[in-house]
């Protein structure tokens, strides 16, 4: 059980957290939400024992461990699958140390000690992990050097969900997922064994993976049993019961004061009027509850143009060699609202780039309205802002000739006050620069708006708020997105991306939803991974994998002889030793699987270095 009792803290002066306290029970599946900025990381690092508290306690039990995603997992030589094993470090410590114990009670703790977390089923656990968050056997194999930051997050988020902490902390885990790892997770956190606090602001997510949600307002924290939009039902008429209580008792709170004022200098009422006096005084103010902050977004809407604003006639379209998406037949009106679906690498961001006239085409033809003005919005612009600038000094250099008063309304339009339009790009929050990049992708007006992953960063108010603004919109939305709420209120077109296509999907977003869960997930986009090493690097690095598999074989062998040396005991067939037999046998099987799995990836092992051999 995790207990917060009473706890305060202050950032620089501006206290966070006064007498705060909540109780999660152990297993219980938590969404901790609240504004931006209002100290959602912070109780993270508090519970992790990072800062210190300045009054109350937490509390867990004795050896409980606390695991998180804190960076992304360092560029090396380490393939994906022994990095995601090293995670758990009792397992690796003990792995080592079996390898070199001689005395015959301390193998067997150690053999005991592996049964009990089930070492033998580690390799199938982390395998299984990395496969739901979208890497094959083959890449699995790849050392983590090939992968770039945003797949190496996803290779520490694998780690920290096999080592299986018994409070798992996560911090915004869909941000550096697609929409398949994101479902993904869903389905995996529902069934996860122990704790979780997730702070998350997918509305998805915090509705189908956990059973609470912990809101944290005016330094307290609440919880809230239910979904995120049951506790959105319960609050607000939490806060509507609240506004009435503080009316009623303002109402109550003038008319004894107005007696009062009448009567207190007349003697024959003085009792009566200091009786109300203290009537007020022994009153409990009821606070009526604040105004939440209006999230907006105003998008500059675009002259009308005549239809198709975009049409595409057997089109294909790569990056110079062979083509990514062929014979593509499709057209865009200026009031479509068109969600692209498709599993990871299928060439959802190659037809986004396309569209928006960052890719050209290599055979048929596309035609585009002469007046068409796009607008293109993608997670790596938002890391391209200029971080020793001002969001005035960006829009500044787009709008020369307008004036401050006008430019800082611009702003204002997207939720950057005056505060915010002087500071430097380097101090906003993730959700300013998000919004910032959004301005900047619609300060001309387009008439075609590419989204691609808009919400990451963004609050659960501001996503409401994009919604609203792409509903009024009177341009064309073009959507990537993992967030399934945005898309369910947004489009009313899905295009489905696969195997080198696209055509309209026939069914909704659940049936597709369905889909993702049923199927494979697919392996990392290419152009996420260097470029492949050749000659004798190449041969090199397969002949490295595939002695790592054969050492994998070699260990598994040897554990699957000691398991069978176990279940040839007679006097475990006792029958007072059934629930052990039982035991030992889930454990042969656990380990028979790991060795299945540990020859499939032998066998791709040596198939690619068959291939590189025969180049």
């Amino acid at each position: 059980m995790l207990k917060i009792a009473d706890i305060t803290y202050s950032v620089e002066g501006r206290p966070l957290f006064e007498g705060a306290s909540a109780t999660i029970p152990d297993g219980h599946k938590v969404g901790l939400v609240g504004r931006n900025g209002a100290g959602k990381t912070t109780l993270f690092r508090l519970i992790r024992g990072e800062l210190a508290l300045e009054g109350g306690t937490i509390s867990l039990p004795t050896r409980a461990r606390i695991g998180g995603v804190a960076q992304e997992v360092p560029s090396s030589s380490t393939s994906l699958i022994d990095t995601v094993l090293a995670a758990d470090t009792e397992r690796a410590a003990l792995m080592a140390e079996a390898e070199t114990a001689h005395d015959p009670m301390r193998i067997a703790d150690i053999q005991h000690r592996l049964a009990d977390i089930d070492a033998w089923s580690a390799e199938a656990r982390a395998s299984s992990i990395l496969k739901g968050l979208g890497f094959d056997a083959a890449a699995q194999l790849r050392p983590c050097s090939d992968y770039s930051g945003g797949w190496r997050m996803r290779v520490a988020l694998a780690g920290v969900l096999f080592a299986q902490p018994d409070v798992l902390l996560l911090d915004e885990p869909t941000n550096y997922l697609d929409l398949e790892g994101a479902l993904w997770l869903e389905q995996y956190l529902a069934k996860y064994p122990h704790t979780v606090i997730i702070i998350s602001h997918d509305r998805g997510l915090l509705n189908r993976a956990v059973g609470a949600i912990l809101h944290l307002e005016n330094r307290k924290l609440t919880l809230w049993t239910g979904g995120y939009d049951q506790f959105a039902r319960n609050r607000a008429t939490s806060l509507a019961v609240q506004a009435a209580e503080a009316r009623k008792q303002d109402a109550r709170r003038a008319h004894l004061q107005s007696f009062v004022d009448r009567f207190k200098a007349k003697a024959s009422k003085a009792k009566q009027a200091q009786s109300r006096v203290k009537m007020l005084e022994k009153m409990t103010p009821i606070t009526a509850p604040e105004e939440a902050a209006k999230h907006v977004f105003t998008f500059p809407a675009p002259e009308e143009l005549s239809p198709p604003i975009i049409n595409l006639e057997e089109a294909s379209v790569g990056y110079g060699g062979p083509a990514i998406l062929r014979r593509l037949s499709l057209r865009i009106d200026q009031d479509d609202r068109i969600a692209l679906l498709g599993r990871n690498g299928e060439g959802k961001s190659t037809l986004s780039k396309l569209l928006a006239g960052k890719l050209t085409v290599s055979g048929g033809k596309l035609t585009r309205s002469s007046k068409l003005r796009i607008g293109y919005f993608a997670q790596h612009q938002v890391d391209e802002l200029h971080l020793d600038e001002t969001p005035l000094q960006h829009i500044q250099r787009m709008r020369p000739a307008e004036g401050q008063p006008r430019l800082r309304a611009r702003l204002a339009g997207f939720g950057l006050g005056a505060d915010q339009a002087e500071t430097l790009v380097a101090k906003l929050s993730g959700g300013q620069k998000a919004r910032l990049s959004l301005l900047l992708a619609t300060i001309e007006a387009p008439h075609l708006l590419i989204l691609d992953e808009p919400t990451n960063h963004l609050d659960i108010e501001s996503r409401e708020a994009l919604v609203e603004a792409l509903t009024d919109y009177s341009g064309a939305v073009v959507l990537v997105s993992h967030d399934m709420h945005l898309l369910g209120l947004v489009a009313d077109r899905l295009w489905l991306v696969k195997a080198g296509g696209v055509a309209p999907y026939d069914g909704d977003l659940e049936s597709y939803r369905r889909e993702l869960l049923a199927g494979e997930p697919s392996e990392p986009d290419a152009k996420t991974k260097k470029p492949a090493r050749s000659g004798k690097d190449a041969g090199a690095g397969l002949r490295s994998d595939l002695r790592k598999c054969e050492d994998r074989i070699a260990k598994l062998t040897e554990m699957l002889e000691k398991l069978d040396a176990k279940l040839a005991d007679p006097a475990l067939y006792a029958p007072h030793m059934t629930g052990e037999l039982k035991k030992w046998t889930a454990k042969r099987l656990e380990a028979e699987t790991a060795m299945t799995r540990a020859e499939e990836l032998w066998l791709a092992a040596q198939n690619a270095l068959d291939a590189a051999n025969a180049a």
